[in-house]
């Protein structure tokens, strides 16, 4: 690949009231460049991850990253949307742009204000990365989508609460010594497993410590192409960047085997020369536990059905065989749409380098990223590397 990250930033996710749309762009574009040691003169594209649909009534934002410095002023800014694969759309976009010889350095931000929109509109505007005609009266939102997977899985493989509770306990675990986590407290795998008064059902068999947390947030990445970057003080670099649509509907799919997830994998890894044992860890998309399962069997990790053995065994936990989402994920640091993909990307790179604190994957030397929008309908895998 022609791409490098070489400088980023990260805002903490969570409720975060007095920020805006364009206070969160402006904080995490002006960090990013200061982290890549360059100034807003040196950029020459501009792309922002916003998905919006709903949340925000400014629905035109690919400017406002222009309010972090007149110095943007005149340079191409572009917002591209994926549902929530929207942060890794924008990211892979300026990928392409890099490659395409139109730029040689692309500043990327991703962003989401959620936190302020009513608990019903929510839902509502969430929804609507679902095909509605045929999944819009589905009750509780998206959450009601996966919960309708979870019940199909638990079907035809068994009841798989117990491995969905040991997901959900491992990344709250991680999440413990994430900075930048929404909840940042180890709930533990009885509290997690248990109905409760805190913890009660909320679609299906899913309860809510099965369910990403809704965000604010925001975070940013500088790209140049490996020349430059090899001139900078760090360089991260792209070994793959595979991205995989499949249909909307979730009736022209079997929903459970997350087809056009396993088919990003299996590209991205040919690109990158590796296989999934050679990878350090993997920041996966765990908007719902029964999602990280099903991922664990569409990256080859196991087999169909048998994703549950994985984590009982231990086997994505840090220090284990392939630790999976050591940041806490989306489950425990928090899911703002945009700025999601961003984000998995950034931490990887936080990781690679060695700056990534209590999170720390020792000797971490190769990243895999997986970031979905819908249910597993746009698909984006990245391989990282660090270079430099």
């Amino acid at each position: 690949m022609t791409a490098c990250i070489v400088g980023w930033s990260h805002l903490p996710f969570g409720k975060l009231e007095g920020e805006t749309v364009e206070s969160l762009i402006v904080k995490a574009a002006l960090g990013a460049l200061d982290h890549a040691g360059i100034g807003p003169e040196d950029v020459d594209e501009i792309v922002l991850g916003h998905f919006n649909a709903g949340f925000s009534p400014q629905d035109f934002t690919a400017s406002l990253v222009l309010q972090a410095s007149d110095a943007f002023r005149f340079k191409p800014a572009t917002r591209v949307e994926n549902a929530c694969a929207t942060g890794s759309a924008a990211v892979h976009q300026g990928i392409k742009t890099i490659s395409a010889g139109s730029a040689k350095v692309v500043l990327v931000v991703g962003v989401e204000k959620m936190t302020s929109t009513p608990g019903p509109e929510i839902g509502k505007n969430l929804l609507k990365a679902s095909y509605l005609p045929e999944e819009g009266e589905i009750p509780a939102g998206f959450a009601g989508v996966f919960g309708q997977i979870a019940a199909a899985y638990f079907q035809k493989y068994g009841d798989q609460s117990d491995a969905l509770a040991m997901i959900a306990a491992k990344n709250h675990k991680n999440g413990v010594n994430n900075p930048y986590a929404q909840m940042r407290k180890d709930l533990g795998y009885d509290f997690c497993r248990q109905e409760s008064e805190k913890n009660p059902f909320v679609a299906g068999p899913l309860k809510r410590t099965d369910c990403s947390l809704v965000s604010d947030g925001a975070a940013a990445l500088v790209l140049t192409d490996t020349q430059t970057a090899l001139k900078m003080k760090r360089a991260v670099a792209f070994r793959a960047a595979a991205h995989v649509q499949d249909f909307l509907p979730i009736s022209k799919r079997d929903i459970l085997l997350f087809e056009g997830c396993s088919e990003g994998w299996k590209r991205a890894l040919e690109q990158a020369g590796v296989t999934i044992d050679d990878l350090s860890f993997v920041e996966t998309h765990d908007c719902f536990t029964i999602a990280e399962l099903i991922e664990y069997e569409a990256m080859g990790l196991a087999k169909p059905g048998e994703g549950a053995k994985i984590v009982l065994e231990g086997q994505t936990e840090m220090g284990g065989r392939l630790p999976v989402n050591p940041s806490g994920g989306l489950k425990a640091k928090g899911h703002p749409i945009g700025a999601s993909g961003v984000s998995m990307h950034v931490l990887s790179s936080m990781q690679l380098t060695g700056e990534a604190g209590g999170i720390q994957v020792p000797g971490a030397k190769i990243a895999g990223i997986f970031n979905m929008g819908g249910a597993a309908v746009a698909n984006y895998v990245s391989v990282l590397e660090r270079i430099k």
